[in-house]
Formats: structure tokens, C-alpha cells, sequence
């Protein structure tokens, strides 16, 4: 499943791709993780000037997003039910505590989640637009969405003709900011809810708006879009949040706990915040329910050297988590006293340790208030005094997150629970393939839907099955070109047999979490199809086939991919690989492989990432290849520089359609890796089938023969 390209609002470490998006054991202990520290990302700490902080902050509820996405009504009653939701919002811009010129809806939660709950879905509900990534803009006369290459269609249907569309990326489209600066007059404030954005991106924002002497407006006290929403708005998620089996994890919480204090003192630090949602399950061995499609609930956790606290909703623990909870020294706390406790460690003179990518403006401001106020109430003007090495009073460390490059490098037990849940995703996906080119063949009428439903059905009867991965992706012809469609009831196309049908889709099991696609034909492709399909396929292999010096970026990889498409003057818009969470978020940071080479974060040994080179022609067809792969150490001939060279082994094991393949534009070379794939499929899957499904699998991988 393709990352998103990152809003400014996600433009951290974690990922330079995505988020559908942000987007490093070795088998090394944890706390040589810990201390992998990246260079390029500021390590210095430092103090701020004084920032005024409403303080305050409503109880945060969830619920999954599937029942969101509803089918659309007629066009009229769309446009109307929008305009209605604009001129309730623009209405509460003149309220004496708000005074504000234009506000911006980001898509992101407090935990900048890429996948959120229902009542977080802020920016869909008040522009109609349900795709994953996209920032909304709304003036007292204008309102304007940003979204990136991958939504560019989707967009268009779902947008009323109130809403101006911004195809993030394309030429001469403007930002947020330089929109903002050049549609308003110059000394508008210029709103935002703190917990929606991180803090660097507030920081980004504010300086950009400056520009124009615009002033950025945190509104703590309510959301806006919230306040139109009103009764209607979806409730909390109440489910119970689960032990994350050790046999699954490889490492105890009190040896994570234990490597992360380690990695606090070393940095001088005293505390740390936690807020990504991945990060503290993590860290924790826990698992939650609050999203779909990610196996975590909402909660932060502050980590300190004697002692940690957790924040969540006290309803969702169990006595048995309860009990875990304090045999680890863990003490649970409201989710909404956060802010409290961040005030409290000011006053208590804590170094606290902040990822200021990834922690909202809230919390940062709030901490960054409450030093001016402890050092003000002393007589000091906002200055930290520090001697031998020992801090005077509370301070901030500024760093990247510790967590995030542990949790991307997996562990051994974490790659075997990766690879025996692919195998099993792989059987239900033979028996789903089986099954579908019987019923095409019986000229069966199925839609999108229906098609992505028998899936499931067959991924449910899996050992250790949980959710899908992501919403599934099944394109039929010219939906297979929406890079992040999703089919409809009602509205979603019936599959026929003589166009491409794209189908991208995962599932979270106890022990793994898979995302895999493939681009079949069931009647006679066209020879402009076959030969996308083969460059896609080429490029796939070229990825798959890579050979690196450690310490390298995944940026540089991903021309690999693209190179075969660029030779006939073709390409696609969305990144070649992002990170996949070990049982966890199907993406994950801080790794990536991306056209975007701001990020330079290396891959590592242990990392895991898809390789999903892809072409899509808008309005025809799409074509996309997709495993999951992991970075291991080669042992070549040579070691250039004393480094050890690294490549990769497969996760996913399912047959690409030989029919798509034009095979002589195949080197010999590529015919070979085609065929060992396929003897490998065969080889791994085959036990775990009979019948017709055991049957289609030998059918799908016999060898390619070059004429």
C-alpha cells in the first residue's frame, strides 16, 4: 500500500515519503538500537522565549473510521450539505474568544496517526473528502484542499464546487502558507487546533505566515470543526486493550524500559514524552483497538528515570493489563491530565526529552510555558543556568525519538512472526485468487466490493487473524488508476474480464502484518498493458535484486525501481517503499524508499519495506506490484571501505501474473528471477492448501519460457 506524501504537518523524521503519510537487529541488544542516534536530526538542547499557552484540554474520544465512509447522496444534496458545514464553521470566526480570519483543518490527530478514529476524521467531515492525507483551508470567502498525486481523482468526485483543489506537487500549485499569504490581507490571525499539528510544523507555519505579518492563532480550548459537528460526532472506542505476546515481541518491557532510561541519561535528560501511538505499544508489548487497521490505542506515556506514567482511558485496562502494568512500574493516569503532568515535570525541574517532529504544539508550548514560569517566579529572565553538567531547573532536550529506530529494526522473533504470518496471509490470498477466476470465468457478476469482502472472508480464517492491514484497494479498469481508491456499495464498478484489475490489501495478525498487490487480467491484456506491466515488473526486480553499503539511504534505491518506466519516458507518483510495523502500523518510520531524498535515514539490517513500483493511466488503468521485503547483511567478495554490504529477502510470497509479463523484454537474468520466485511460492505455500486452491497455485507458477 503506497505511503502518503507528507503535509507539512508530518514533515519530520519519521517518514519523508508518506503518510499514506512521515516515512531503521541487527542482532544486537536493544540498547544498541537506543543509541543509534541520526546526525542529520538537531541534538542540542536550548531554551525558548516565552510562549502564552491557554491551557486546557477536553477529553479526546475515538471510534473506527469504517462507518465514516458512507455512499455519497445526489450531487445537490451534497454541495448544499457542504456549503451548510462552511457557513457554520465560518460563523464561529467572529466569536469574541476565536477573532479569527481563516483556520486550517489539518488530518491528523493528536498523535499524528496517519489511520485515525472516526470522531478525529475532521477535515472529511467538513470538506466530504475521505482520502488519508490532505490539509484543508477555510477563509471568511474561500476554502481550498491540499492533497497529494495519489488523490488527485478521488478529490475530484468528492469535492463540492465550494472547494478549491490544490494538487500538492504539481507545478506552480502554491502552500498552504503562500496561499494564506497571497488571498489574505496582510495582520489576519490565523487559527489552528495545537494538538493537530506538530510542533515543528506549527513553528514552519508561524514563520511562513510572518511573511505577511499574519499572526498564528493556537486554539486550545475548542476545535472548530468539532463545534459544527456537534451531537453527531462519534463516541470513544471502549475495547480492551491486549497483551502483545513476548514469543511475538523478543524483548520484556522492563529491557526496553531499562535501554530507554539508559539512553536518558546519556542525553542528559531526565524524562521523556511518548505520543506516537506505534511507539508507545511498542515500547510497552501492548496492543489496542482504538483504529482501524492499527493494532493501538490512544495514549501517551511519560517515561522517567525512576518511574513511568501512561496515559489512556482507564475503562479500555483490563485486570490482567493492570496487573502487568504495575509489575512493570508503570502507573496509569487520565488521558486528558497530559498537559497537567507536562506542567508538573517543569515544576519538578525535569530535563524532558522532546521529538519535536512528532509531539504536538500543545504539549512543547505547554512545557516551554511552564519553564518561563518556573524561572520567572525565581527572578530569572528566562534564562537556564547550567553548571557541571547539572541543570538549575527544568529544560528541554531536543532529539529525534529514540523508539522510532528501535521498533523499525525487528528483532529475530519479530522477523519469524513477519515471515510465518505472510505464509499463511499468502495461503488465503491463493484460495481468494482460486476462487475469483472461477467465478469470472462463470461469468458471475461481482462488484469492487463484493470482491474485497471474499477476501476477508478467506484472510478471517487464518490462525491469528485481527483487521486489515489498510482499507482494501480493489480497482477495476480506470479505478485501479486512483492510487488510494476505495470501492463504495452502490457506487463501486463490476469487474470484467477484459480489464486490469488492481487489488492492494494487508491484514494484522498476532504475530505479523502483511500488504501486498497484484495486477491481473482475466481475458486478453493489450500490448500497451503488457508492457507497463513489464517495466513495472522490472523495476520490482531491480529493487528486490539491490546490493548497498550500509549506512544508505533509501532514496537512493528508488531510482532502481523507476529506471525501466523512465526508458520509454513513463513514471508514477508516489514513493517505492515505506516501512511496515512488526505486527503494528503497516506504515512505519523513519525509514523509506522515496523520489523525496530529504530523508536520510539509512536502511538497516532487520528494517522491513515494501518494494511497490507502479504506472497508472488516469481514467484507464493501473498497474501496481507490491512484497514486503527485509534488509539483511550479504557476504560479497568484497568489503570497499570496511563496510558490510547489505540487501534483501522477501516476506511475501504470492504469483504475479505471468499472462501481463511480455517476456521478451526480459534479460535472461529477470526471466531466472521471475522463475525462482515462483519455485519459491510454490515451494512454501503448497503445504499449506489442497483442492482447487492448491491447483491454482501450480497453475500460477510454472516457469517462463523465453520465445
Amino acid at each position: 500500500m503506497i505511503m502518503h506524501s507528507l503535509t507539512p504537518q508530518l514533515r519530520n523524521s519519521h517518514y519523508c515519503f508518506l503518510p499514506k503519510f512521515r516515512n531503521f537487529s541487527f542482532s544486537f541488544p536493544i540498547s544498541h538500537k537506543f543509541n543509534f542516534i541520526n546526525p542529520n536530526f538537531p541534538q542540542n538542547s536550548k531554551t525558548y522565549p516565552t510562549f502564552i499557552v491557554r491551557n486546557s484540554s477536553g477529553s479526546i474520544t475515538a471510534k473506527p473510521s469504517s462507518e465514516l465512509r458512507k455512499k455519497r447522496g445526489n450531487d445537490s444534496d451534497f454541495c448544499s450539505d457542504s456549503d451548510q458545514k462552511l457557513g457554520d464553521l465560518r460563523e464561529l470566526f467572529s466569536k469574541p474568544n476565536i477573532n479569527i480570519d481563516a483556520y486550517i483543518i489539518p488530518s491528523q490527530d493528536a498523535h499524528q496517526s496517519e489511520f485515525i478514529a472516526e470522531c478525529y476524521m475532521r477535515r472529511a467531515y467538513i470538506s466530504g473528502f475521505t482520502g488519508s492525507a490532505g490539509t484543508a483551508v477555510v477563509t471568511k470567502d474561500k476554502a481550498a484542499l491540499w492533497t497529494d498525486g495519489r488523490y488527485f481523482l478521488q478529490a475530484e468526485q468528492q469535492l463540492s464546487s465550494s472547494w478549491i483543489l490544490m494538487r500538492a506537487g504539481n507545478m506552480g500549485v502554491p502552500t498552504t502558507s503562500e496561499w494564506l499569504n497571497s488571498v489574505l490581507a496582510p495582520g489576519c490571525r490565523i487559527g489552528i487546533d495545537p494538538f493537530l499539528f506538530s510542533s515543528d510544523a506549527a513553528e514552519e507555519l508561524k514563520e511562513a505566515i510572518s511573511k505577511q505579518k499574519h499572526e498564528l492563532v493556537y486554539l486550545y480550548d475548542c476545535n472548530l470543526v468539532d463545534e459544527v459537528w456537534k451531537a453527531s460526532r462519534p463516541k470513544a472506542p471502549n475495547k480492551p486493550i491486549r497483551l502483545h505476546d513476548l514469543k511475538y515481541a523478543g524483548l520484556d518491557v522492563s529491557s526496553k524500559l531499562s535501554s530507554l532510561r539508559s539512553e536518558l541519561a546519556g542525553a542528559g535528560a531526565s524524562a521523556i514524552v511518548i505520543s506516537m501511538l506505534d511507539e508507545v505499544a511498542w515500547l510497552l508489548n501492548l496492543r489496542g483497538k482504538d483504529i482501524p487497521h492499527s493494532p493501538v490505542m490512544y495514549a501517551y506515556l511519560i517515561v522517567e528515570i525512576d518511574g513511568a506514567k501512561l496515559f489512556t482511558d482507564n475503562s479500555k485496562i483490563t485486570s490482567e493489563v493492570m496487573e502487568y502494568l504495575k509489575n512493570a512500574g508503570i502507573d496509569l493516569c487520565p488521558y486528558e491530565s497530559i498537559l497537567s503532568e507536562i506542567e508538573s515535570l517543569a515544576e519538578r525541574g525535569a530535563g524532558l526529552w522532546l521529538d519535536t517532529s512528532s509531539i504536538n504544539a500543545a504539549i512543547v508550548n505547554t512545557y516551554r510555558s511552564a519553564c518561563d514560569k518556573y524561572f520567572s517566579g525565581r527572578g530569572y529572565q528566562n534564562e537556564i543556568e547550567r553548571s557541571n553538567g547539572e541543570s538549575s531547573g527544568p529544560y528541554a532536550v531536543y532529539r529525534s525519538s529514540p523508539i522510532s529506530l528501535a521498533k523499525a529494526v525487528k528483532n529475530d522473533a519479530e522477523l519469524e512472526g513477519m515471515r510465518n504470518s505472510h505464509l499463511r496471509d499468502a495461503a488465503a490470498l491463493a484460495q481468494f485468487w482460486s476462487w475469483l477466476e472461477e467465478e469470472i470465468l462463470k461469468d458471475v457478476v461481482l462488484t469492487e466490493v463484493q470482491v474485497a469482502d471474499k477476501l476477508l472472508e478467506f484472510r478471517s480464517m487464518q490462525d491469528g487473524f485481527l483487521d486489515t492491514s489498510f482499507d482494501t484497494i480493489s480497482g477495476s479498469g480506470a479505478n485501479g488508476a486512483i492510487i488510494h481508491y476505495k470501492p463504495e456499495p452502490g457506487t463501486c464498478s463490476i469487474l470484467h474480464a477484459d480489464k486490469l484489475f488492481l487489488l492492494d490489501s494487508g491484514a494484522q495478525y498476532h504475530d505479523g502484518t502483511t500488504d501486498v498487490t497484484r495486477t491481473v487480467h482475466f481475458g486478453e491484456p493489450s500490448s500497451r498493458q503488457r508492457e507497463c506491466f513489464t517495466r513495472v515488473l522490472q523495476g520490482h526486480i531491480a529493487l528486490d535484486q539491490a546490493v548497498f553499503p550500509e549506512n544508505t539511504p533509501g532514496f537512493v534505491l528508488d531510482a532502481f525501481a523507476r529506471s525501466a518506466l523512465w526508458k520509454i519516458g513513463l513514471d508514477y507518483r508516489h514513493g517505492t517503499g515505506h516501512g511496515v510495523g512488526a505486527a503494528l502500523n503497516v506504515h512505519e518510520g523513519p525509514q523509506s524508499i522515496s523520489f523525496r531524498f530529504g530523508n536520510m535515514t539509512p536502511l538497516l539490517k532487520g528494517m522491513v519495506v515494501s518494494n511497490e513500483p507502479g504506472y497508472y493511466e488516469d481514467h484507464s488503468f493501473g498497474i501496481r506490484i507490491e512484497n514486503l521485503l527485509f534488509v539483511k547483511e550479504l557476504d560479497t567478495p568484497n568489503n570497499y571501505g570496511g563496510h558490510a554490504y547489505l540487501g534483501f529477502e522477501k516476506l511475501t510470497f504470492v504469483p504475479i501474473q505471468t499472462k501481463l509479463i511480455e517476456v521478451s523484454l526480459l534479460s535472461d537474468a529477470e526471466i531466472n528471477w521471475v522463475n525462482d520466485y515462483h519455485k519459491q511460492v510454490w515451494e512454501k505455500v503448497s503445504t499449506l492448501l489442497d483442492g482447487s486452491a492448491r491447483q491454482w497455485l501450480w497453475n500460477n507458477t510454472r516457469p517462463l519460457v523465453k520465445p
